[in-house]
């Protein structure tokens, strides 16, 4: 489905409208089409789907209210652009279901199998490509005084024990995301930044996701909507140290850093 050998750009349709950022932008289909239209022309490969914000301190919709928000947008998106990837990020079992049968290719979980047992049961049943991140409690409580003992060592084990689980069960096709912003301080994000090279060891693509994020905002003490620049800068070092998707609100921009990232190294391999 994806050729991960270069890195690639997934591009975020929030189709919620409470999204941190981008919250009540895209709340029709002719929005959402031109929306596509535009990441795909700037070079997206995946796009991401999401109906229920996970913010810091987020009521979640319920799973009903989530299966009707998002049941007959992926069934636009799918008749109007039958071969792009697309991506749902949700952490319930049932809408992954409806999704995967809808024709989603990818299931984005927040909570890495936690908030839904059964989700990789649906994972298994489906062979369905699954990102797997780490979050330290649920969107509700996730910012309230997250402690870890050894950040990289605990997210580390949390990924190698959840894709021993996965494998019994049959699914391979794992790509890892340490969750930047879920149940973490400004220092955990920066810790995991400056080692994330060390998750190359568990032999899964590395996804980030750091797209105008409070790491960069609370640092430089400005909005979401000033965080471009801080989120290409991330990005590229990201990239340095091995992420092969890089999720974005920006596709655009994210595209421009692959571009200088890719031929520096072949300048360089070439030198």
């Amino acid at each position: 489905m994806l050729d991960l050998s270069k890195p690639v750009v997934m591009g975020i349709l929030n189709i919620t409208e409470n999204s941190f950022y981008d919250g009540g932008k895209f709340n029709n289909n002719e929005k959402i089409k031109k929306q596509i239209q535009k990441m795909n022309k700037e070079g997206a490969q995946i796009i991401d789907i999401g109906c229920v914000s996970t913010k810091p301190g987020s009521n979640l919709k319920t799973e009903k209210e989530e299966i009707k928000a998002i049941t007959k947008k992926i069934q636009f998106i799918r008749k109007t652009f039958p071969k792009i990837i697309i991506s749902i990020d949700t952490f319930r079992a049932r809408v992954a279901e409806i999704c995967i049968k809808e024709g989603a290719n990818i299931i984005n979980d927040i909570s890495g199998g936690n908030l839904d047992k059964n989700m990789f049961n649906i994972i298994s049943k489906y062979n369905c490509p699954y990102i797997l991140m780490h979050m330290q409690g649920t969107p509700k409580d996730m910012q309230i005084k997250p402690t870890y003992k050894n950040t990289i060592k605990e997210i580390i084990t949390f990924f190698t024990d959840k894709i021993k689980k996965l494998q019994q069960n049959g699914v391979e096709n794992i790509i890892i995301d340490p969750g930047f912003g879920f149940g973490k301080t400004l220092k955990h994000n920066y810790e995991i930044l400056n080692n994330l090279q060390l998750f190359k060891k568990i032999k899964k693509p590395i996804l980030v996701g750091v797209s105008r994020k409070s790491m960069i905002n609370k640092l430089l003490n400005i909005k979401p909507e000033e965080a471009l620049n801080g989120t290409s800068i991330l990005n590229t070092i990201c990239l340095e140290k091995g992420a092969k998707i890089i999720r974005v609100h920006d596709v655009k921009e994210a595209i421009e850093c692959i571009k200088i990232y890719n031929f520096k190294n072949q300048f360089k391999q070439e030198g």
